[in-house]
């Protein structure tokens, strides 16, 4: 069997992608491993238009519901496995799945997202899971009453710090910018708490100590280096797109994310789309991924249907 779409991630885009192909009839199937993207580890999601405020799990879930609303005979979903590899052929497309099956498409939509980017410095990869985290919601309350550290200067940063401030003796943030790419009013909010500090244009050289971290070094833009006795340390440096099952069928840029046309949401190859994180459009929120699917959607069905 082929279908008319395969959809590629559970997140805000593919789902919001999975909701418009069922009421357009297309012969769906959508594949992810879990529902929520990145959303799935934000204590508070303050930006979901409709929703004054909402954790991460609660909009995975929202996610989720709403796709099984419409699962059927147009709409078809596989979870619990990735995808591993996207390949043309004669007719269309096939997608390799980590389980070892694989399904024919006439078009995809790719919408796999992005991973946390890794802390490279002298440390950081032997004191990973031993202080070092890269999940605020998984692993904060662990440390309670202690001194920890941020490192990055977005909104997951600071959406980060505001959660350990709760429960933390104090929150460093750490930046290598001189300048906040967080929204101003966040940064406002979070920096007047009195247990919250900032330290910027410091470049991070390197995480110490024994069986756990036990505090880390940077350099400011002098050249000086300085130590910060901390427990804990929350990396938020930015994302990788899982762009890597595509490398061979669509054009990528130099940061590996996936080329479209902004108009459509087009790739370089007929026949495959792209809309979310994994794509190079200038900003990445939820509701710019659902937005941009919902027009990679559209421009589909004319495509298959016109």
């Amino acid at each position: 069997m082929t279908y008319e779409l395969i959809i590629i991630g559970g997140g805000p885009a593919g789902c919001s992608a999975a909701v418009y192909a069922a009421r357009k009839k297309l012969k769906t199937l959508l594949i992810t491993s879990e529902w929520g993207g990145q959303s799935i580890v934000s204590e508070t999601i303050y930006n979901w238009i409709g929703t004054p405020e909402i954790s991460g799990h609660d909009l995975a879930e929202s996610f989720k519901k709403h796709v099984e609303y419409y699962q059927g005979e147009d709409l078809e979903l596989k979870t619990g496995s990735y995808v591993e590899k996207v390949e043309k052929t004669a007719e269309g497309f096939k997608v390799s799945l980590s389980n070892g099956e694989s399904f024919e498409t006439k078009t995809i939509l790719i919408s796999s997202g992005s991973g946390r980017r890794k802390l490279e410095v002298k440390g950081a990869d032997v004191l990973e899971h031993k202080g070092l985290t890269y999940c605020a919601t998984c692993d904060g309350p662990l440390f309670s009453g202690q001194d920890v550290a941020v490192i990055g200067g977005g909104n997951a940063a600071f959406e980060s710090a505001s959660q350990l401030a709760q429960y933390c003796k104090s929150v460093t943030i750490i930046h290598r910018g001189s300048e906040w790419r967080a929204e101003a009013v966040t940064v406002e909010k979070i920096l007047a708490r009195p247990n919250v500090k900032s330290i910027m244009n410091a470049d991070t050289t390197e995480v110490y100590g024994e069986k756990f971290v036990a505090g880390m070094k940077y350099k400011d833009k002098e050249g000086n280096e300085h130590d910060l006795p901390v427990t804990g340390i929350f990396v938020e440096i930015g994302q990788i797109p899982n762009t890597g099952i595509a490398s061979e069928v669509v054009e990528l840029d130099d940061y590996k994310r996936i080329k479209i046309d902004y108009a459509t949401q087009k790739t370089t190859t007929p026949g495959i789309w792209a809309a979310g994180d994994c794509t190079n459009v200038l900003y990445h929120q939820n509701n710019i991924a659902a937005g941009d699917a919902v027009r990679a959607l559209e421009d589909i069905y004319k495509y298959l249907h016109a």
